[in-house]
């Protein structure tokens, strides 16, 4: 049997929108204008688990990198990602190679050059909250997100190195076209 031994990593929502927030997701299912080609090219595929979704399920709001900078959600992404290590190192040790880590931008777990903040995000929503008042302090930095960072941390401990892309949700189109040129 022939096998191309080259795998991608995958943030989970680039195979499955359905585990976005509600309102956010520029597909159906998976991104297809990625993952056809990808296919097509011999790539195998690990998914990532979605951190967001495995502690808040599907119903959660909308967040920032802020909320997510806890000990309690460090620890769940490590948890998360230490069976993904294990793969990595096990198709490595087995010559595989692991050729790239496809993140999403603008997430606050899995973004890869951008991320999203706010100071003035987590508090009781009453009737002083103001939603124009909240989404005015959110920025978009030039950062990880804790998902990602974790993960890269994970990777540098055990000697791997994987080269990180991203889908910036402001531009799917484009990052597509870049990250498919980059892996011709």
């Amino acid at each position: 049997m022939h096998r191309g031994k080259k795998i991608i990593l995958l943030s989970h929502c680039i195979l499955n929108v359905n585990s976005k927030v509600y309102g956010i997701g520029n597909y159906e299912g998976s991104l297809e204008e990625l993952m056809i080609p990808l296919i097509q090219k011999g790539y195998g595929f690990i998914q990532l688990p979605c951190p967001e979704l495995l502690s808040c399920g599907l119903k959660r709001w909308g967040q920032v990198k802020d909320q997510y900078e806890t000990p309690y959600f460090y620890k769940h992404c490590k948890s998360l990602l230490a069976p993904i290590i294990d793969q990595v190192l096990d198709y490595s040790k087995n010559g595989y190679k692991i050729v790239s880590c496809i993140g999403i931008d603008r997430s606050p777990s899995c973004g890869v050059d951008i991320t999203c903040r706010a100071h003035n995000w987590g508090r009781e929503i009453d009737e002083s909250f103001s939603v124009k008042d909240v989404t005015s302090a959110l920025n978009w930095v030039e950062e990880k997100g804790v998902f990602m960072e974790v993960f890269e941390k994970l990777l540098l401990e055990n000697d791997l190195k994987i080269n990180f892309l991203a889908i910036d949700e402001s531009n799917p189109k484009a990052s597509v076209e870049k990250i498919l040129k980059e892996l011709e």
